[in-house]
């Protein structure tokens, strides 16, 4: 059984971020103050959950803390009409209390519009820095998009900078053997900046692969992309190149799918369409989005 939580709010990520979340329930349905003991069985996860990869060993030491000392925080849900509840923020907490064994665990039950469930996880995710890089970007960009806010106005919802919003922002326009580089640490913040200065893809390999494989400092791939862009392009043959139908084409669906997309097409008009996935939960939002 957990022992009794703090007293308490939701914390400073939730809290001073979206302070007017209780103001928009009507009047009688304001979330409530109080901790509940909810059944595990009865929630299901957040669909919203912007992370998408969790750290077995170090769910495993939190199942060890929970075990000794319960659950010091409470999770948030929010209550279906059918008696059930989804989480709205304390995934981790949820899969350790799972792995310890627990039955229930305590949590503050709030009345939620999916707009504001969807706030509320997604910016309790990216102020605790849970997230990295790739899902913080993806995080922003959910929350411009969805939302329907500026870059400005999420600056101020996030208490991020404008220019390190545009920063993370432009991660999401790398090719996705980067994106799958920065994502799993092989490469930093700062050597994805260097690399998405460098248009050409071969080049762009190039300097990433230096990166990986010789543990460049961020100086010494700047060194390398200002090389790679001082020598002469290759021009493409035109025959190689895409039929402009193909080539708008081959832009939306990068657009829209946030990731690496590839048309050939060979001069009998034959060819393939090629997507790439980072991860099996990456390629379940992919499929999620073709499938709408």
């Amino acid at each position: 059984m957990a022992t009794k939580p703090k007293n308490g709010g939701l914390g400073r990520g939730l809290g001073s971020i979206l302070p007017d979340i209780a103001d928009l329930q009507p009047e009688g349905k304001k979330p409530a103050t109080a901790v509940s003991m909810v059944a595990i069985d009865k929630i299901s996860p957040n669909p919203y959950q912007p992370r998408r990869e969790f750290d077995d060993s170090e769910l495993e030491e939190l199942a060890q803390s929970i075990k000794q000392q319960g659950i010091i925080t409470p999770v948030t849900l929010r209550q279906m009409p059918d008696g059930s509840y989804q989480l709205v923020a304390g995934e981790r907490r949820l899969r350790a209390s799972k792995l310890a064994g627990l039955k229930e665990l305590p949590a503050y039950v709030r009345t939620a519009t999916d707009m504001q469930m969807m706030e509320m996880a997604l910016v309790e995710n990216i102020q605790r820095s849970d997230l990295n890089a790739i899902e913080v970007a993806l995080a922003y960009k959910q929350l411009i998009e969805e939302c329907r806010l500026t870059q400005d106005q999420l600056s101020e919802k996030v208490g991020k900078d404008r220019s390190t919003i545009s920063n993370y922002l432009r991660l999401l326009g790398l090719p996705a053997e980067t994106q799958e580089a920065l994502g799993a640490g092989r490469i930093s913040m700062a050597h994805a900046r260097v690399l998405a200065g460098v248009e050409d893809a071969e080049r762009h390999a190039e300097i990433l692969h230096a990166i990986e494989d010789r543990h460049l400092s961020v100086h010494q791939a700047e060194e390398m992309a200002k090389q790679a862009k001082a020598k002469p392009k290759v021009q493409v043959s035109r025959r190689g190149e895409l039929p402009s139908m193909h080539s708008a084409a081959q832009s939306r669906l990068k657009e829209r799918l946030q990731s690496t997309v590839e048309i050939k097409r060979s001069q009998r008009g034959k060819g393939t369409l090629t997507i790439c996935f980072n991860s099996d939960s990456d390629f379940e939002r992919i499929l999620a989005l073709i499938e709408r």
